[in-house]
């Protein structure tokens, strides 16, 4: 049992996050920020992983106060639980995923994670072990649906994206692209990682829609359940 999955990111033409030196970079514009922020109102809890953390300290509350009312109204929590994937408990005690807005935080470590840090990050969010030295996503979805997650939106890094879409932990993919080219051999794109390879499946998926969105364009993926061998 594991929660319903979407992941939603803007990238640019080239397919690209941020420039080769991890800083972020406004792809779109207010439209599609409304757009995401009623996509996070509809979720039980929003993911990142602790690279998008270290690089954007971003909040991953809900921004307009209607949405924030109409979820207070349906027995809600303002916000959605906010989960940060960090293996070894790097997430500074600052951050403001551990102290911007109300609602439960949960930071999910490794059996590598220090038990120092591990004790500190347990001061301000649930701290969930799973793996040893990675965090197996798997047993934290699982994790999760205990906790009462239904519906789960990833909002990055691509080495978290990546790692979820390689183990089929995926639903739906949203992904605004906007009308420019960052470029960089080591930027960081939607899914990295290790990628497809003879021995490695793609993963395929269904356009379910797309529309054009202020000077992009907006594409809504369903992930197929089956997958296809990569190339020789």
């Amino acid at each position: 049992m594991r929660p319903h999955v979407v992941v939603n990111v803007a990238v640019s033409a080239d397919g690209k996050l941020s420039t080769f030196e991890r800083r972020q970079v406004k792809i779109s514009g207010p439209e599609d920020f409304r757009r995401v922020d009623r996509l996070k109102a509809g979720a039980d809890a929003v993911m990142v992983g602790i690279g998008t953390v270290l690089a954007d300290d971003p909040s991953l509350t809900v921004k307009d106060p209607a949405l924030i009312a109409a979820r207070e109204a349906a027995g809600r929590g303002p916000h959605p639980v906010r989960v940060v994937v960090d293996s070894r408990g790097r997430c500074p005690l600052d951050a403001a995923v551990l102290h911007r807005g109300t609602g439960q935080r949960v930071v999910a470590v490794s059996a590598a994670c220090p038990p120092e840090r591990r004790a500190a990050l347990e001061a301000y969010a649930t701290v969930v072990v799973a793996g040893e030295e990675q965090v197996d996503l798997g047993v934290l979805l699982e994790e999760l649906s205990l906790l009462g997650v239904g519906r789960l939106m990833v909002e990055g890094g691509g080495t978290l994206i990546g790692a979820l879409l390689s183990a089929g932990l995926v639903d739906e993919v949203y992904v605004f692209t906007g009308n420019m080219i960052i470029g960089g051999a080591t930027a960081p794109t939607l899914a990295d990682g290790p990628g497809c390879s003879a021995s490695r499946p793609f993963v395929r998926l269904d356009l379910a829609n797309v529309q054009p969105c202020e000077e992009g364009v907006l594409l809504h993926w369903r992930v197929r359940k089956e997958s296809e061998p990569g190339l020789t």
